[in-house]
């Protein structure tokens, strides 16, 4: 199992199932979200506010986060980098 970070409001999830942290801005990023909540696929770990980060996730899941993507991206190498230690 890999590490788990925090994406904010007291929500961690694995980073060794995180395949992308992108912006939400773009259509193609809008579109998969919206297909996702329809799906029932979508986790919402914003607490009601702005969504400002999609973490796409290997089990097609998508979750939704407040913190910045380059919160969540810095957060990931600097906790995944001990991952290989043992």
């Amino acid at each position: 199992m890999g590490k788990l970070i925090h994406i904010g409001f007291g929500n961690v999830v694995n980073t060794g199932k995180i395949i992308a942290i992108v912006s939400p801005d773009s259509a193609p990023v809008k579109r998969m979200v919206q297909k996702a909540k329809e799906t029932g696929m979508a986790i919402d770990a914003t607490q009601g506010r702005k969504t400002k980060a999609v973490l796409v996730m290997e089990n097609s899941q998508i979750v939704l986060s407040a913190l910045l993507p380059e919160t969540i991206s810095g957060r990931a190498q600097t906790e995944g980098g001990d991952t290989d230690e043992t």
